[in-house]
């Protein structure tokens, strides 16, 4: 089922147009570079990746990889997540797959599964692509940090892979909201907005430093906390705090979509 759901998903517009949507952000980003001979450091204050972004293919990717987790890559997991049952529902398919003598948990869990894998192809598409082209463009080279001087290009390599790793892991708070969300509706785009709503709620909750600790208990308090993997020594509590606090968001949605949906009657 897997296997099939795979292909069925890979023939749909909207899943090409998504990837198209994650190459074309570098392309236009390369090109702005490249015109304007790079940003510079003319904003005051301490220098940012999007200053070093230029240096070398390295550079270009952990930029690119900065620049997209924060909404695009958002929109484009939510969209693989909410998509995935209310879709079904929405075309009316959904009460014909149930009754093919398919486990509702069996069905259920090859759409997480499926969903899961195109939310990861996504954010691996963004630094991958990103590198390819920030290496014809900028070349090939070692990374440039923005506090910590240059890293080696193995080094480089081996960060932009765990930081990848890490927005994988971050994006699995959209997957599970967004999958709960379409097991609760028929329409894809409420699922796909109810979840990047959340997120964007929850970024904007982080920026009010009333709220104190509370801050350290949202999905998304902590997902910036791989840029400490562009200092050496790598300090990584912040990372290991942030894949800890996201274990409940992820979890909780998931348990209550699987049982949620073998409550739901959709047979009717």
């Amino acid at each position: 089922m897997i296997g099939v759901e795979i292909k069925r998903q890979a023939k749909r517009r909207r899943t090409l147009y998504a990837f198209l949507a994650l190459v074309a952000i570098p392309v236009v980003v390369m090109i702005a570079l490249i015109t304007n001979g790079g940003p510079g450091n003319d904003r005051g204050g301490s220098p940012g990746l999007v200053d070093v972004a230029s240096s070398s293919g390295l550079n270009f990717a952990l930029f690119m990889l900065l620049a997209t987790s924060q909404f695009l890559l958002v929109v484009v997991v939510a969209l693989f997540a909410g998509d995935a049952v209310a879709s079904e529902g929405q075309w009316g398919s959904l009460r014909y797959l149930l009754t093919r003598p398919i486990p509702r948990f069996r069905l259920l869990r090859t759409k997480l599964v499926v969903a899961g894998l195109y939310a990861t192809a996504a954010v691996l598409l963004v630094p991958l692509a990103a590198l390819v082209m920030g290496t014809i463009a900028f070349g090939w080279s070692s990374v440039q940090t923005p506090v910590a001087g240059a890293l080696g290009v193995n080094t480089g390599l081996s960060r932009l892979a765990l930081a990848t790793g890490y927005v994988i892991a971050c994006m699995a708070v959209v997957v599970a909201l967004a999958f709960l969300f379409s097991t609760m509706t028929d329409a894809p785009l409420t699922a796909v907005g109810g979840a990047a709503v959340l997120v964007v709620v929850s970024e904007i909750l982080d920026q009010v430093s009333a709220l104190g600790s509370v801050r350290n208990y949202l999905p998304t308090h902590y997902w910036l906390a791989w840029l400490d993997l562009l200092v050496d020594p790598v300090d990584a509590s912040k990372m290991t705090s942030g894949l800890l606090e996201m274990l409940p968001w992820v979890a909780i949605p998931l348990v209550l979509a699987f049982w949620h949906f073998h409550r739901k009657d959709v047979l009717s």
